[in-house]
């Protein structure tokens, strides 16, 4: 589970990073390439999200503090 988190937040990162680049290559002039990465950071967000809350709720994490 714990390989699995990190490469979902490696995926947002790099989308997040995709998306910056795109804005600094396009300037300004055609932004359609960073909103669908900062689309994709989104979705992927929000499934690691519903991933961590599913997981919460089968008990595959545990309440450690």
């Amino acid at each position: 589970m714990r390989i699995i988190v990190v490469l979902m937040l490696i995926a947002i990162i790099a989308s997040l990073g995709s998306a910056l680049v795109f804005v600094y290559r396009d300037q300004g002039q055609n932004k359609t390439r960073a909103v669908k990465a900062l689309s994709l950071r989104v979705g992927l967000s929000l499934v690691l999200f519903l991933l961590l809350m599913a997981a919460h709720w089968f008990g595959w994490i545990g309440d450690r503090l």
